[in-house]
């Protein structure tokens, strides 16, 4: 069903949600799996690839211990990271990646959240032409 699952990671607890179930999705359909990351700091954007910073070295060593913990569970892994506005750099990747889902985690942010926060998983399912597997990272209140 899907061979190549793109999952754009931010590097936070919020990424465990999405991992749990593209691990079993992966698992269970033979797929492959990229997991992308964007720096965003004011270096990965000033300075693209050519910034060498804590956070740039950091986030590769997230991306690497990330694929080494699901290279154990026997699947295959490759690692992509980007440069810039995170929405823009997920969609300029899907677009040439090959990939046929994409696979995020949400914050959970209501509609006024996401007006002020913005939101890369709603600027990602807009302007791609895969299916986008959005998985709430927290669960949601429950009614009174």
């Amino acid at each position: 069903m899907y061979q190549k699952i793109l999952v754009p990671l931010d590097a936070s607890d919020v990424d465990h949600a999405v991992l749990q179930h593209v691990q079993k999705l992966a698992a269970l359909c033979g797929s492959s799996i990229i997991l992308m990351h964007v720096v965003d700091g004011w270096a990965g954007r000033q300075f693209g690839a050519e910034a060498v910073t804590p956070e740039v070295q950091a986030d590769l060593d997230y991306l690497h211990q990330t694929r080494a913990h699901l290279l154990a569970a026997g699947l295959t892994v490759d690692t992509h990271l980007a440069y810039g506005e995170p929405g823009k750099e997920i969609i300029k990747f899907a677009a040439t990646c090959g990939c046929d889902l994409i696979a995020m985690s949400t914050h959970g942010h209501k509609w006024l959240g996401d007006l002020v926060l913005g939101s890369t998983a709603s600027q990602v399912q807009h302007n791609v032409n895969v299916p986008v597997l959005l998985i709430r990272s927290k669960p949601a209140p429950t009614a009174p």
